[in-house]
């Protein structure tokens, strides 16, 4: 394979590797909030190649790697979107998100309850217009 080739393949794994769903993952779905997870995505790619007339034959070579790392999420409960960051040294991440579905279930229920609570009881939520 020729270096030109080489390069050609390299570069359109590279950039299916970098597309958008890459950075922005499949959102999760847990009754009215929905998550979705945000990541950095770093590659790193290197080519050459050799030919030589003092010997015979050539070589072609190519490396790369990718390192993907989450860094936020996005949470959309009815109207509200908050962008939540992750630090890289936060070790709960993956356990977050991993609980996250079941965390915004019992959120999702209380707020429900807490809602039939106050139509009940004739409470009306105040708006925050200050």
């Amino acid at each position: 394979m020729s270096l030109p080739e080489v390069l050609k393949t390299a570069l359109d794994q590279i950039q299916y590797i970098a597309k958008t769903k890459t950075v922005f993952g499949d959102p999760i779905e847990v009754g009215e909030v929905t998550l979705i997870p945000v990541s950095k995505v770093s590659i790193g790619f290197a080519a050459g190649g050799a030919n030589s007339e003092k010997r015979s034959g050539a070589g072609t070579g190519t490396g790369g790697g990718v390192q993907i790392i989450p860094v936020a999420f996005i949470s959309i409960s009815g109207e509200k979107i908050h962008i939540h960051q992750v630090e890289k040294s936060d070790p709960g991440f993956s356990k977050l998100v991993a609980m996250a579905p079941d965390i915004f279930k019992k959120v999702s229920q209380f707020m429900d309850k807490q809602e039939k609570k106050d139509k009940r009881t004739g409470k009306k939520k105040e708006k925050q217009n200050e």
